[in-house]
């Protein structure tokens, strides 16, 4: 699935079968569907699914707890925007 795709199949009511795990989550995300995104983020402590943690925390307004996933992820909080990180989190986990 290209990102092209996953952006289009948000007009959906639900997540196209087959989409990774991960990317559904994101799906989910943009959709309204926080806690649900959420829980998904929380079914392993892989660097991927901190890295999703992270986000959801960073989108939430809790830095505190996204530095914690972002360290656990191997990574930085980022500067971009929500937006732009969301695209650039769909686009790695849509490569699953």
């Amino acid at each position: 699935m290209t990102f092209e795709e996953f952006k289009s199949s948000l007009s959906a009511d639900t997540p196209q079968a087959g989409m990774p795990k991960l990317a559904e989550a994101l799906w989910y995300d943009a959709k309204g569907n926080w806690d649900k995104a959420h829980d998904i983020a929380q079914e392993t402590n892989s660097p991927d699914h901190c890295l999703l943690h992270a986000y959801l925390h960073r989108k939430e307004g809790d830095t505190w707890n996204a530095n914690y996933w972002y360290n656990r992820a191997g990574r930085k909080m980022p500067s971009t925007s929500l937006e732009a990180e969301w695209e650039a989190i769909s686009r790695e986990f849509l490569r699953y």
